[in-house]
């Protein structure tokens, strides 16, 4: 069961391992374009290529679904980002299970977005835990985890890859244990849960007065969405990248537009950008969007 690309990878290392797998379980398709054709989930592209039965159910917990789940007889479940909670009619069916393949070290960061938060927040390591799951979100009794450390230019993006890769290689070493019978499953503390909550635009809104290396990690937490704002005299303008830097000054102001570098003071040091794109326009680099378009130092941002 999993929908986006940060499943392809366990989907292609169970089909390859040689187990069957009776079928993939993804979101519906989805509009997407500028005509809103409907478009496969990326699981569901690879499932076909490897003849493997896609089932799209709009919701889980119908009798219908369940009935034509159960006539499937999986003797395990692996879930890698499916996106929506299982019921127990689901939990239970399989003899060995369900598994969740999930891009933190629980009981750190449970929930929708571990891989952003945990930059956003500056993090400096995170990991992959293969879980038996239950009927919590994320609480389930952990049976391996594997550390990944995010790298100084990592961002939402490219972590995410890291961590799929490494989520395939643990879940089969997880299923090798459970069939041979020496995993052993380890509760997680409670007390040092921490959680990391669905994405929401506002999550992306800069706040100037934060220090510049707090922006920066949300710069690169952030992607590839919300992706990291602010305004420019009522106009959205996004960041991509960005190093910090030293200056003086009130927090949100302009203190250079030039050089290939956009230099913007923040509570706690400056921030250099170097990638951006405003409101109805084109990413770009600094160089090339200042040549463009005037934004004078003393300008504030934010407003």
């Amino acid at each position: 069961m999993g929908t986006p690309e940060f499943a392809v990878p366990s989907l292609k290392a169970l089909v390859e391992s040689g187990d069957e797998v009776v079928a993939l379980v993804a979101q519906p398709d989805k509009p997407k374009g500028r005509g809103l054709k409907p478009s496969p989930p990326p699981t569901k592209v690879i499932a076909e290529e490897y003849g493997v039965p896609v089932l799209q159910p709009p919701g889980i917990r119908t009798e219908a679904f369940l009935l034509e789940l159960a006539a499937l007889n999986p003797d395990l479940i692996c879930v890698a980002a499916y996106g929506k909670i299982l019921p127990k009619a689901v939990l239970v069916l399989p003899r060995f299970g369900c598994l969740n393949v999930h891009a933190s070290l629980l009981p750190k960061y449970r929930g929708a977005a571990p891989v952003n938060w945990a930059i956003a927040r500056g993090e400096a390591v995170t990991g992959i835990t293969i879980m038996q799951m239950d009927k919590g979100m994320d609480t389930g009794d952990i049976l391996l985890t594997r550390e990944i450390p995010i790298d100084y230019d990592d961002t939402g993006e490219t972590l995410t890859e890291k961590l799929s890769l490494a989520g395939a290689e643990l879940l089969l070493q997880a299923i090798a244990g459970l069939k041979k019978g020496y995993l052993r499953p380890l509760k997680q503390d409670e007390a040092a849960a921490t959680y990391a909550p669905m994405l929401k635009k506002e999550d992306g809104r800069v706040d100037w007065s934060k220090p510049a290396g707090e922006i920066r990690n949300q710069i690169r937490g952030m992607l590839p969405w919300p992706g990291a704002y602010t305004f420019s005299n009522g106009k959205m303008l996004k960041i991509y990248k960005a190093e910090v830097s030293e200056g003086e000054g009130e927090p949100g102001e302009v203190l250079a537009a030039g050089q290939g570098i956009l230099r913007v003071m923040t509570g706690e040091g400056a921030l250099d950008i170097f990638e951006l794109q405003m409101e109805g326009g084109k990413r770009l680099d600094a160089k090339a969007f200042l040549s463009g378009r005037k934004i004078e130092p003393g300008a504030v941002l934010g407003i």
